[in-house]
């Protein structure tokens, strides 16, 4: 349940990765402060070739407004550098090579992992979500309609589950943008309710990258931009993959 004005600080240090995904990659310099390019990291975490199911495709549960806001963005990656981000049960499915911190690691090889986000598999009924990313930019957008088993006050999405979303956008953001991977903190403030099987567009941007940490900024709001559901800061953590430590 979420309150106009309520600020929620949120510190995670849970493991964050991203998936990342589309048609034509652009060709890029840009690199990151570890000297992966922008483009490297995107091929990372957008497979040309696999039979994994991608999560961000349309489906019967998805919105007038979130399927025309989709096709939109869609023929956006034709023509203007946007990248329409894959979205497999997994972050196991997208990184390879990923050298945990502080001495984590993984503990188990089973196969049933799944991302937090990606947890229902029933469509409709949880998180639907499809994720563009603009590497010149620096910046992501992503559709987000929350479904019936996200409800907080009834017939509205529960506040934790736009932190999760925002978390999420922002993890595959800091990643591209620059190898984040994972989330220091992360500062919301609740504005309005989201209602369930409705449309939020999350806007996020990189605002700074500096001492190996990404400083990012978001605002949910109605496909009109008339009303605004949230606002965030996140800071994230660079980190290099383990295959380039060894090089």
């Amino acid at each position: 349940m979420i309150r106009r004005g309520f600020q929620a600080v949120i510190r995670l240090g849970h493991h964050r990765v991203l998936p990342g995904a589309p048609h034509v990659l652009p060709r890029l310099n840009r690199t990151s402060a570890f000297g992966s390019s922008t483009d490297s990291l995107v091929s990372r975490f957008c497979l040309e070739k696999t039979d994994l199911k991608d999560y961000a495709l349309p489906n019967a549960s998805w919105c007038p407004d979130m399927l025309n806001l989709y096709q939109e963005f869609l023929e956006k990656t034709k023509t203007d550098g946007w990248i329409k981000l894959p979205s497999f049960k997994s972050n196991r499915d997208h990184i390879q090579g990923l050298k945990l911190p502080f001495g984590l690691a993984a503990t188990s090889d089973k196969s049933d992992w799944r991302i937090f986000t990606r947890c229902l598999q029933v469509e409709g009924q949880g998180y639907e979500y499809v994720i563009f990313f603009h590497p010149s930019k620096k910046k992501s957008i992503c559709l987000f309609q929350p479904g019936p088993y996200l409800e907080g006050a009834p017939g509205f999405a529960h506040g934790g589950s736009l932190a999760a979303m925002m978390d999420e956008t922002f993890s595959k953001t800091a990643y591209l943008a620059g190898e984040g991977l994972f989330t220091l903190s992360l500062n919301i403030r609740f504005k309005n309710l989201i209602p369930v099987g409705s449309l939020a567009v999350l806007n996020v941007d990189v605002e700074k990258i500096e001492d190996q940490k990404l400083y990012m900024s978001c605002i949910a709001q109605s496909r009109d931009q008339q009303r605004v559901y949230a606002k965030s800061s996140g800071v994230f953590l660079q980190l290099q993959l383990e295959e380039e430590l060894s090089q």
